[in-house]
């Protein structure tokens, strides 16, 4: 007995060889009439000859021909059998997953673990009958070192491809497969050798109760005294509704909580919000108190990491009059310690640009250098009239966003300028479309108001109040509006926060808040000129919070890592196990121009240390020195980047988090369903784990390794066709010999 992975078993072989035809018994006696006749007609030829050799041997060539034709009209094989002379192979496969340490297997009344309750099976001494008739192999899986995933059709393709002679396998698990390609994959090549497979499933398939903190989305940095919300999801398979207080814990020492209804056998989302009061490099620890009816506890606490900085976002605000939105817009910025505004007045009836105050700028930035800055641009009641914006002013700002994954706000006014960038590179970067009949938008004397969609309500842009029941009320009683923009409908693809409460459009109600993303940057689109009305009563609580949350959110990704002339972002911004994510990095040359062509690379350095270069492919001479990669990420925990630019000769180092969890998870429900199907399809069948009597007499019923049969038709033979040929050529040629016609 071998308890050794399965290796090359080459068997000695036995041929047994015999002679087949495929006839039928019309075709038997018409060969036999035909040779018959055949026959009788050359003995007269010989006799009339005075038995003359040459006829003789005429006559015998063509009975020869005649003959040989007749039996490979029959259609002879040649059958060789090939028979082992060894015994044939039964190998079993043990699942030793980390899956497998879940404990809801009972026995003698007491719970064990699976694996415990499995190494009975993996003792040769338990398979001593069967080794009298079988050579029995005793594998585990997965293989030593991979210590996340389970793959079921690797280890039973491997049995076919590594040994000969196969009697059968037998398979113990949990059943629950998740990774590699699905276990039905190789049944067909059982099917097709007559090799069944066994199957033992060990675990409940009901799952034990349990509260499991599945994720912490924490944001890769935040600002200091600027709250930061940390998203977080609990798994519940208790039978009941349960109110938990979860504790969130911060390295240097502060301490929150907040309670949580966990919803029976679901998943419920929440979030927290905490406000750091220093900048650097944290650790946020998330725990759910031990419940008296869960089996695991070791799943209540996850932990994540993030930056705290001290930020200076620097935002382009450009609009046309000074109308009151603008006003408000621009001193909400102004008194922001995190932002540093710019405003670029292009006032119609002015021959400069108006201003006065420190924060005015003279002119749209004229360099690629210059507009590179901003993290956001508002546009105003604007558009590319007579001195207003030129179609080159819409590119750059195009390209800012596209390659430089900055924010863009649209702010349309009752001037209708906006209508005019339909015809510039900045329309395909509108999340709506404008009714074109009606320009100047919709005014009304009764005041309006905005209505939160399902995407609203859970969107952080639209978050102005604690929790989701005080939100929806805030914006219930938020002060209405009096304009808004004629838009007809939402382009595809794009998220609608918030809709007018009566007004509808081509595609129902109208959309007047609306996000969508565009190359490496958002966009969003803001189509009412009254948001400066909710100061009403509460001065900037509401206003200056919600343009606050725009801002961050939009030049968040643009400032996850940069350095003096490089900049890293990447999306999705919160990664988990499996997903693929989007590497982009923005450099400039030491002129400050941005680097077209160029040789960057990302080392990432994953937690268990593996490293791994990515080159970043350039996109082009217009896309503003942005280079993009692709990694998929395989561990959860924090990955080290360092960003090289060979041109340059600099450097930026900076890191990530995936979080996830892991695919081999304790406490989940067995699948049993997934060995029955394999035994199934393959005519086995499925044993009990408690009923060890039963395991040798199902698997003596297990056929025989079928003999491999090698046939060779002899009726399409080359050599038997070329013999058929010389007969024929030399019985002709003889007949010429003796003057015959």
């Amino acid at each position: 007995m071998n308890t050794d992975p399965i290796a090359e078993n080459s068997a000695t072989n036995t041929a047994y060889q015999s002679l087949s035809f495929s006839t039928s018994p019309w075709l038997v006696l018409a060969s036999v009439l035909a040779c018959a006749i055949c026959f009788a007609l050359s003995w007269l030829a010989i006799r009339r000859s005075g038995y003359s050799r040459g006829i003789i041997g005429l006559e015998l060539l063509r009975c020869g021909a005649v003959l040989l034709g007749a039996i490979l009209l029959n259609q002879p094989e040649w059958i060789q059998d090939f028979r082992s002379t060894q015994k044939p192979t039964f190998a079993i496969l043990v699942d030793r997953s980390p899956s497998m340490q879940t404990q809801d297997v009972v026995i003698d009344k007491k719970a064990t673990s699976r694996q415990s309750a499995s190494e009975a099976i993996s003792k040769p001494e338990s398979w001593s009958e069967l080794s009298k008739i079988a050579n029995v192999v005793i594998s585990d899986f997965p293989p030593q070192g991979v210590v996340d995933g389970t793959d079921l059709s690797s280890p039973l393709g491997s049995v076919l491809d590594n040994a000969s002679n196969v009697m059968g396998v037998l398979v113990v698990s949990d059943g629950d497969w998740n990774a590699g390609a699905p276990p039905v994959s190789v049944t067909s090549r059982y099917r097709t050798l007559g090799t069944p497979i066994f199957a033992m499933p060990v675990g409940s398939p009901t799952r034990l109760p349990d509260l499991e903190l599945l994720s912490i989305d924490t944001p890769t940095f935040g600002i200091v005294k600027k709250g930061v919300r940390i998203p977080f999801t609990i798994e519940s398979s208790l039978p009941r509704d349960v109110v938990s207080t979860i504790v969130i814990n911060t390295s240097d020492g502060e301490r929150l909580t907040k309670e949580v209804r966990v919803r029976a056998m679901s998943r419920t989302s929440d979030a927290v919000v905490w406000t750091p009061k220093t900048e650097g490099d944290f650790t946020i620890n998330v725990e759910i108190p031990e419940h008296s009816e869960e089996t695991i506890t070791s799943n209540n606490a996850a932990s994540s990491p993030i930056s705290i900085r001290q930020e200076k976002l620097k935002v382009l605000v450009i609009d046309s009059l000074p109308r009151w939105e603008y006003r408000y817009l621009r001193n909400a910025l102004s008194r922001d310690p995190g932002v540093d505004v710019s405003c670029l007045l292009l006032h119609p009836d002015l021959d400069r640009v108006g201003g006065g105050s420190k924060d005015y700028i003279k002119e749209f930035p004229a360099t690629l250098e210059e507009l590179s800055k901003y993290d956001v641009v508002f546009l105003g009641d604007v558009g590319i009239d007579k001195g207003q914006l030129t179609q080159e002013q819409c590119q750059m700002i195009r390209g800012l966003v596209e390659f430089q994954a900055s924010g863009l706000v649209f702010m349309p006014g009752s001037q209708g300028s906006q209508h005019s960038l339909v015809e510039t590179p900045l329309e395909p970067l509108m999340p709506v479309v404008l009714d074109p009949t009606n320009p100047d938008g919709i005014g009304t004397r009764n005041a309006m108001r905005m209505e939160l969609t399902e995407a609203g309500r859970k969107s952080l842009l639209t978050k102005l109040a604690d929790t989701a029941e005080d939100n929806v009320d805030v914006w219930m009683n938020l002060p209405g509006f009096q304009w808004h923009a004629a838009i007809a409908r939402a382009k595809a693809g794009v998220e609608v926060l918030a809709v007018h409460e009566t007004a509808t459009g081509e595609q129902g109600r109208m959309a007047l808040l609306a996000t969508k993303t565009f190359g490496a940057g958002k966009v969003l689109f803001m189509g009412t000129d009254g948001v400066w009305r909710w100061r009403k009563g509460v001065e900037d609580k509401y206003h200056y919070r919600f343009w606050s949350q725009v801002v961050r959110w939009m030049a968040y990704q643009r400032n996850m890592a940069k350095g003096e002339s490089m900049r890293f972002y990447f999306s999705p911004d919160t990664p988990s196990i499996g997903q693929t994510l989007t590497l982009r990095a923005n450099v400039m040359q030491t002129s400050g121009e941005p680097l077209t062509q160029g040789d960057v690379t990302a080392r990432i350095e994953s937690p268990s240390g593996k490293s791994q270069s990515i080159k970043l492919a350039s996109g082009g001479s217009e896309s503003w020195g942005s280079f993009e990669g692709r990694y998929e990420t395989t561990e959860p925990g924090t990955h080290k980047v360092t960003l090289l630019c060979k041109q340059t000769a600099e450097s930026l180092e900076t890191s990530f988090f995936v979080q996830g969890v892991s695919r081999e998870r304790i406490g989940q429900a067995a699948r049993p369903k997934v060995l029955d199907e394999l035994a199934r399809l393959t005519g086995g069948k499925s044993l009990s784990l408690q009923e060890p009597n039963q395991w040798m007499d199902a698997i003596r019923m297990a056929p025989q390794p079928p003999s491999t049969i090698r046939r060779i038709p002899l009726w399409s033979h080359p050599w038997l066709v070329a013999l058929m040929v010389a007969l024929m050529t030399a019985f002709w040629i003889g007949r010429k010999a003796i003057g015959l016609i």
